[in-house]
């Protein structure tokens, strides 16, 4: 590659994960071009802006990523490194998803302050999370825990747990490896019991649409499998069309040249049992795998609709 500029612009959100990933981009990039200098803007966003709420209170999409996407349209960084598990299905003109990395363990994590398992904790337990998706979930797994909201990067949220504050609290296992917690981890739960966040885990890499030079440069921390998995799990938010105040959940899975893909949506004002679903699809060919991934990712997310998800959404949005 004919080298055009000496110098490139990392945005990101200034949490410590959200540095932790960006500066893994930098260093995969120097690794690959060494002449090449590489700065690292520090970005905030809404969602880091308020920390008294849960993010299904403050409602709209893309908290984490409004502000550096402007940025970005501004020409004041050259591309953006998230968590995609923030990244709206929309992406504003101009700009796209260039590249996917391989993802991080997806799966969600619960820590105890004693070590007890979830199926061990007494009645009334208090635990932490700010994530609809992980409270429905939680909610059918033991029906009588206390859910209260836990908002702030990994490091406030395990000092709460230890500061006595939460009997437990859930987290992505991507976010507690990243940041060196692995040794506290209580218990894993499967994908199945515990559905993740679309996106979870995955590094998505955000740039101008007509910025060449970028885009070329990226394309070696772009993963294909990972890519796969992502595009069915984004298919099935987009047309499920829900937001932060829809407890939702999908993630899909490549094994064997055969994508099964996991989705769930729940209301969090019923007691009710959630609404789940698997779709499965074995790919025809090799140039058809991202149209056939999308496919899968909307056929389940129909599924949920036709099932009793529409009447949920229906539900939430006549209340907001």
């Amino acid at each position: 590659m004919i080298m055009r500029k000496n110098k490139i612009v990392i945005g990101t959100r200034g949490s410590k994960l959200a540095l932790w990933q960006a500066n893994w981009v930098k260093e995969k990039l120097s690794s690959i071009y060494p002449n090449l200098l590489i700065e690292i803007e520090k970005i905030k966003t809404t969602g880091d802006k308020i920390l008294d709420a849960p993010l299904a209170k403050i409602g709209g999409k893309g908290l984490f990523v409004k502000e550096i996407e402007e940025a970005l349209i501004s020409k004041k960084i050259d591309l953006a490194v998230h968590s995609m598990k923030d990244v709206p299905t929309e992406i504003p003109e101009g700009l796209n998803i260039h590249a996917i990395c391989e993802r991080e363990d997806p799966r969600d994590v619960f820590i105890s302050k004693d070590g007890k398992l979830l199926n061990e904790l007494s009645d009334a337990s208090i635990i932490g999370t700010s994530s609809l998706r992980r409270t429905v979930q939680l909610r059918a797994l033991k029906r009588n825990l206390i859910i209260k909201p836990l908002r702030g990067n990994v490091d406030t949220r395990i000092r709460k747990l230890k500061e006595g504050e939460f009997d437990a609290i859930v987290l992505a296992m991507a976010g507690i490896k990243r940041m060196g917690y692995g040794n506290m981890v209580t218990e894993v739960f499967s994908e199945q019991t515990m559905i993740p966040a679309i996106g979870q885990g995955a590094i998505g890499i955000e740039t101008r649409v007509d910025d060449d030079f970028v885009n070329e440069l990226i394309k070696p921390l772009n993963h294909t499998d990972t890519v796969i998995c992502i595009v069915a799990e984004r298919a099935f938010l987009s047309l499920m069309g829900g937001g932060c105040q829809v407890p939702l959940a999908c993630h899909a899975k490549l094994e064997n040249n055969s994508l099964k893909v996991f989705g769930m949506i729940g209301d969090p004002e019923e007691n009710i049992d959630l609404i789940k679903g698997m779709r499965q699809c074995k790919f025809s060919s090799e140039s058809s795998i991202l149209k056939e991934a999308m496919k899968v990712g909307e056929e389940l997310a129909a599924d949920l609709l036709q099932r009793g998800g529409k009447e949920i959404l229906s539900r939430i949005y006549s209340n907001i």
